[in-house]
């Protein structure tokens, strides 16, 4: 049986997608390809795969040797492009970090991205497309599910939410990129509409848009509720609870709120884009500013209809990212990387030993 080797500090922020994506993938391989694979977490070893999460210096400077008796795969979150969006740095930090970045994605042997669409944007930094492999996230029905109409009732009522109120909800660092001031300028010009947002300063000031933000958190809009970082536990609710959930993003790979939006069933409406239309065909509803989205929420509370369409294709798309799908797509990975048998790169040393 293979070794493999989750390493991620992504808990040391709460509350982002990395995390969310790094507990479904660790479940996933523990109990779906537990046949092929003997799967630990941050263990100070090497493995037949060192599967990386996260970009943390600690695990570059282990590259050679973790190299040296296995195959290593990297994740990538996140590109230099989409961090300009989300922190703010020093020059010099901002341009040496950029180049670490890049530097460690071309240090794996593999790549996984959760986006075809980045699979060019990878090439242009030098990386081979042969390198590079699409495989989407994926969230758990366990974890994720609809509710009954009785539940929801009970949720408006627990939450102080008039049952004829139309709920928008949104789950996301308060950052720029994540359109968070588009989604205050809503809540101003709907006054009748509730809109939530679950989310904190992961990054703290040094998130981009901080100070602005922080002003708004301070004195919100009487209709937006700042839920703060809500335990994953409970985020079901606030997706069942929720009309419509919307992510006003200018800058994604493919968000963990989608999938778990769309594993219940809650219609989502997304800024138009390039990166969803190959990975989300039409499960979404789509604007590209403030007075699109506006247009497509009162579109969505006064035709049924049109609301309910919406929910039948967010269903789907939970369909189609299934696990069993998605566990296949592992499967074939892992399959295809791993060291051959009787190789040297199938001795696993303990570097605690060495």
């Amino acid at each position: 049986m293979l070794k493999i080797n989750m390493l991620s500090q992504a808990a040391k922020v709460k509350g982002q997608g990395v995390l969310s994506a790094y507990e479904e993938q660790v479940k996933l391989v523990r109990e779906n390809l537990d046949d092929m694979l003997l799967c630990s977490e941050n263990k100070l070893e090497c493995a037949d795969i060192m599967h990386y999460h996260t970009i943390n210096p600690q695990y570059f400077f282990t590259l050679p040797v973790a190299k040296l008796f296995g195959t290593t795969v990297g994740y990538v979150h996140f590109l230099p492009e989409t961090l300009e969006k989300s922190i703010h740095l020093p020059g010099l930090v901002k341009d040496l970090f950029y180049r670490y970045v890049i530097a460690f994605y071309k240090s794996m042997d593999h790549l996984v991205t959760v986006n075809p669409y980045f699979i060019e944007r990878l090439e242009s930094y030098g990386i081979p497309r042969s390198k590079v492999t699409y495989i989407p996230n994926f969230v758990s029905e366990e974890t994720f599910y609809p509710l009954g109409e009785r539940q929801k009732q009970m949720l408006r009522y627990h939450y102080q939410i008039p049952e004829d109120q139309f709920v928008v909800f949104c789950a996301g660092q308060l950052q720029k990129r994540k359109g968070f001031f588009d989604y205050v300028q809503l809540a101003r010009q709907m006054p009748d509409v509730l809109f939530l947002w679950a989310g904190n300063f992961a990054f703290g000031a040094i998130s981009d848009g901080y100070e602005e933000i922080r002003e708004i958190v301070e004195n919100p809009p009487a209709n937006l509720k700042l839920l703060g970082l809500v335990p994953r536990e409970e985020m079901n609710q606030l997706y069942n609870l929720a009309d419509l959930m919307l992510l006003p993003s200018y800058e994604e790979l493919f968000p963990m709120a989608i999938l778990e939006a769309m594993n219940c069933g809650t219609p989502i409406l997304l800024r138009d884009l390039d990166i969803y239309p190959d990975i989300l065909f039409d499960f979404y509803l789509k604007a590209n500013d403030v007075p699109g989205f506006a247009k497509e929420i009162r579109r969505l509370q006064t035709d049924p209809c049109y609301r309910r369409k919406a929910r039948e294709n967010s269903y789907r798309g939970h369909l189609f990212y299934s696990k069993e799908h998605v566990t296949q797509m592992w499967r074939g990975f892992y399959s295809s990387i791993a060291p051959t048998k009787g190789s040297r790169k199938s001795l696993i040393p303990s570097l605690l030993e060495k």
